[in-house]
């Protein structure tokens, strides 16, 4: 299931109170589907890293009150009142002992003497086997609903434009779609769209040229971050957005695939109230399929732009790949 799909089902799974899991193979945003959820829906959140736990730190420590009988103390980072998440993150690379005790809180939300709030629902996330991983009992993977997570570059995309990453990050990989994610277990860094977000910040920076692959390299290994410095060098060369705006009807229009995934993810982040007019002149100029691209990143950003008359003219034109 893409993210957009992920997000619907796992909304139903909250609403019903039914525990799940999320897998999927590491980087490709398990966790962020996770806290997104958790915030839209004005839920609190306890983000708890199985493989870091020992049983003792979910059962808790014991002690003796006055009756001379002991008693364990519940674990502070357990919730005791209110709504939301108790997020187990990473739960089959945890050690067996602490998968047995979350089993408890999975099946009877209980453990020991504690007792998760009826308002708090489980979700856990694990990664895909052969990556460090341990096998869960199948008393405990019975107790949840399993949804597998994929990338996918459209939910991707759209996430990305919402999320500030670089244009020529975004412009990239939709020109190379297959890099968005591809796990490899004996590499130092691989492609993920993780790592992507990395190299968004570290592009943001504008570093040295003499060291800029090598960080590139150092965050999506050698092949993608190969690939990624060539497109980013064109990237760097195409006709000024300055250009293009003040003069839309002369200025250069590429003929090649990734100039123009380029100039399409400049102009969707660049696309505004103030300037739409001269966008949507440009664009007549472009193949239809990077126009309608660029005009959908800028209303994915900027969703107040479907109300000038400049885009309700364009989208009756367009309504055929539009809506």
């Amino acid at each position: 299931m893409k993210p957009s799909e992920i997000t619907q089902a796992l909304d139903i799974c909250l609403q019903a109170f039914q525990p799940v899991i999320l897998w999927g193979k590491p980087g490709i945003g398990k966790s962020n589907i996770v806290h997104q959820t958790a915030a839209r829906n004005s839920l609190q959140l306890i983000d708890v890293r199985a493989v870091l736990l020992d049983p003792v730190d979910l059962r808790g420590l014991p002690h003796v009150n006055g009756d001379n009988r002991a008693h364990w103390a519940i674990p502070d980072f357990l919730p005791r009142n209110g709504a939301g998440i108790l997020f187990l993150d990473e739960l089959n690379r945890a050690a067996q002992l602490v998968q047995n005790a979350c089993l408890q809180l999975v099946l009877d939300r209980k453990l020991g003497e504690y007792t998760l709030p009826e308002q708090w629902r489980v979700v856990a996330a694990c990664n895909a086997s052969g990556t460090g991983t341990s096998k869960m009992s199948d008393a405990l993977t019975n107790r949840f609903v399993h949804l597998d997570c994929e990338t996918d570059i459209d939910d991707w995309s759209k996430w990305a434009i919402v999320a500030g990453i670089e244009p020529a990050v975004i412009a990239f990989l939709r020109f190379r779609p297959n890099l968005l994610h591809d796990f490899s277990a004996t590499s130092k860094a691989f492609p993920s769209p993780r790592s992507w977000e990395f190299v968004s910040k570290i592009t943001a920076q504008h570093p040295n040229p003499n060291i800029e692959h090598e960080l590139f390299r150092g965050t999506v290994g050698d092949g993608a971050a190969v690939e990624y410095s060539a497109f980013l060098r064109l990237y760097r060369q195409i006709p000024s957005i300055d250009g293009i705006l003040l003069n839309p009807d002369k200025a250069d229009v590429p003929q090649d695939a990734a100039s123009l995934f380029a100039i399409a993810s400049a102009l969707g982040r660049r696309a505004a109230d103030s300037n739409i007019a001269r966008v949507l002149r440009y664009l007549e100029r472009m193949p239809q399929e990077y126009s309608v691209m660029t005009i959908k990143d800028a209303v994915t950003r900027d969703s107040s732009l479907c109300s000038t008359p400049e885009f309700t003219k364009w989208a009756i034109v367009h309504s055929d790949v539009v809506f």
